[in-house]
């Protein structure tokens, strides 16, 4: 499996090189208020694929600590109910308790 994750991997690594090659023409983007930037499209397109990457996990950021969050509220709450069975099967294991009796 691992053969074929590095196989595909760089199968796609020769695919985008290769893309970079062909696309090496320079282009210009116009941003507002006059600012223009010119670089090679293939630049670009990585540039603003690896921002849109970044912006992605950023987003998911607070998403991922709520479910850590649930997670330990639940371990623990898992742990007293396991507790709690623990007792009640170890009371239920036990020999009942001998009445003690006075003579008068």
């Amino acid at each position: 499996m691992k053969f074929i994750s590095r196989a595909l991997a760089l199968v796609l690594f020769i695919l985008f090189f290769g893309f970079a090659l062909k696309n090496d023409q320079i282009v210009t983007l116009q941003y507002f208020w006059g600012y223009a930037q010119s670089a090679p499209l293939a630049i670009l397109l990585l540039a603003f694929f690896v921002t849109g990457a970044v912006l992605g996990i950023l987003a998911m950021v607070p998403i991922v600590f709520h479910h850590r969050k649930d997670i330990s509220k639940h371990k623990k709450t898992i742990a007293e109910i396991e507790a709690e069975r623990a007792a009640e099967q170890r009371a239920s294991t036990q020999a009942p308790q001998i009445d003690s009796v006075r003579n008068i």
